[in-house]
């Protein structure tokens, strides 16, 4: 077959929160990207939100590594934390191993999700000791007060204080998940090391035993991994205050060529267009939303959105989503049977122009939406024309099987294949497997058992070979409506998940 002459890559232009604007990346090191994303407080299962920003920033790591750079990828856990205190003591349990525990349930979330696993993965409790030296820097900097064991940023002392937000000086509430404390210079100032209390896990340091504030952990273990200057620091839009204005002041009161080149914050996640709540009832786990939907069509759902606007989570849309993962995978399948007797023939044949053409075209529009910001939307639906033109040629080449047709449709199968590996869609589990995968899901939000799907189609069976077409139909009707569509065909009646392309 003959080759395309490989393209060069376009530019990345990502949002930089910092700037307000677009910009053309450049890292510091040419060919290496350091990147930085604050992870979960792990105290209970994680939620959609959660997957909603790693999801986001999976992409952009993957993107990133597609373009050719060599990426260091850190993601922390905070197991230090009120929350997890507070929920440690309901449940009569160590918080450090509570925390431990959930880390290990986020852990199979981002492996079902097909989260690639970052560089780095630290926790809090294991690096005091770099906790421990930023904040002693930044006292001795003068940035910095103790008041009998506790120890606090003093905002007046960070001129650019409130750059990332927007927000004035005046303005701010206490940067901290806790009620204002008298003892603070400004009420703005932040926790850096708390005193110990009892019943909660402490370390000793130079101010007496305690812990670290919220916002220090990141500063600290970011600079760790990555040093005090790198490329890319991320996290959901809620971090962008206080948590990452805090973390830019106590960073650079600790060193002065603290720098960070570009923000990168992801939208929320809304339930039927209002603010997503425990209080309100429409809170949902990952976990909850994987025991009925494949992992790979809650990541579809995500990606159908832009990572800077708001996501509105239905479960109508979880529903196309799954259903454009059936369609996805099902096209690969069929493609699969129908190349199988040919894979091991040299075809040095031409390839027809107009395939040529279309994936030349896909290629480079999947390039330019991703460049340009990641519009992961974008790609989502040229990639649904791209799997409609291989079902049009596929149809085509069961009439007649030329070579060329074979050519045309291995590459288009590569193309596709190599673009869901990119945008982390293309399972380890073997097509026939994903198939079968989102079948068992379908049958669960039915609520009907297989054996109770095909008694209802023995049912029809009979009802047509008695022309009774009104059960017939009825039948057909009542199992769509339970998302289960009927397929007839000369070796008989099977089922598929309710499939809709559009």
């Amino acid at each position: 077959m003959e080759k395309e002459p490989a393209m060069e890559k376009p530019q990345l232009q990502i949002y930089n929160t910092m700037t307000k604007q677009k910009e053309v990346f450049v890292p510091k090191v040419p060919g290496k990207v350091g990147m930085y994303v604050c992870g979960v407080t792990a105290y209970d299962l994680s939620h959609i939100g959660h997957a909603r920003a790693y999801v986001a920033f999976d992409i952009l790591y993957r993107y990133l590594n597609y373009l050719g750079y060599e990426v260091t990828y850190v993601r922390n856990f905070t197991d230090v934390d009120d929350k997890i205190i507070r929920r440690a003591n309901e449940l009569k349990e160590d918080p450090i191993s509570l925390s431990g525990r959930y880390c290990k349930e986020f852990f199979k979330d981002m492996t079902d999700l097909q989260c690639s696993p970052p560089t780095h993965e630290p926790r809090v409790s294991d690096h005091m000791n770099q906790i421990i030296d930023m904040i002693s820097k930044i006292i001795d900097n003068g940035c910095a007060y103790d008041v009998n064991g506790d120890v606090f940023f003093s905002v007046d002392k960070s001129p650019n204080y409130g750059r990332l937000s927007g927000r004035q000086l005046s303005d701010n509430r206490a940067g901290e998940r806790v009620d204002i404390d008298p003892r603070k210079r400004n009420p703005a100032d932040f926790a850096l090391w708390k005193s110990a209390k009892p019943g909660e896990p402490f370390w000793k340091s130079p101010w007496g035993d305690g812990r670290p504030g919220w916002h220090i952990e990141c500063s600290a273990m970011s600079a760790h991994y990555l040093g005090h200057s790198f490329d890319i620091h991320g996290g959901g839009m809620d971090l962008i205050f206080p948590h990452h204005e805090n973390e830019i002041a106590q960073s650079c009161a600790a060193c002065e060529e603290s720098n960070v080149s570009c923000w990168i914050h992801n939208g929320f996640v809304n339930a039927n267009n209002e603010k997503m709540s425990k209080s309100l009832g429409n809170f949902f786990t990952i976990r909850q939303i994987t025991s009925l939907y494949h992992p790979l069509a809650l990541r579809i759902f995500l990606m159908r959105t832009h990572y800077r606007s708001p996501v509105n989570y239905s479960t109508k849309d979880l529903e196309v989503a799954s259903q454009r993962l059936f369609y996805m995978y099902q096209t690969l399948h069929d493609c699969e049977v129908a190349l199988s007797p040919f894979r091991e023939a040299s075809l040095e044949v031409k390839i027809p122009a107009g395939v040529q053409e279309l994936i030349k075209k896909f290629h480079s529009k999947f390039e330019t939406s991703m460049s340009d910001d990641l519009h992961t939307n974008t790609v989502m639906d040229d990639f649904l024309e791209l799997l409609k033109s291989i079902n049009s040629n596929l149809s085509k080449f069961k009439k007649q099987q030329q070579k060329p047709m074979i050519c045309a449709l291995t590459l288009l199968e590569k193309e596709v294949k190599d673009v869901m590996s990119i945008m982390g869609l293309l399972s380890s589990s073997t097509l026939s497997e994903v198939l079968q995968q989102l079948k068992d899901k379908a049958l669960t939000r039915s609520g009907l058992t297989e054996e109770q799907v095909m008694q209802r189609i023995e049912e029809r069976t009979i009802a047509r070979k008695n022309k009774d077409y009104a059960t017939s139909d009825r039948i057909r009707e009542e199992l769509e409506a339970v998302g289960l569509s009927l397929l007839d065909e000369p070796s008989g009646t099977t089922w598929i998940p309710k499939s809709n392309t559009g």
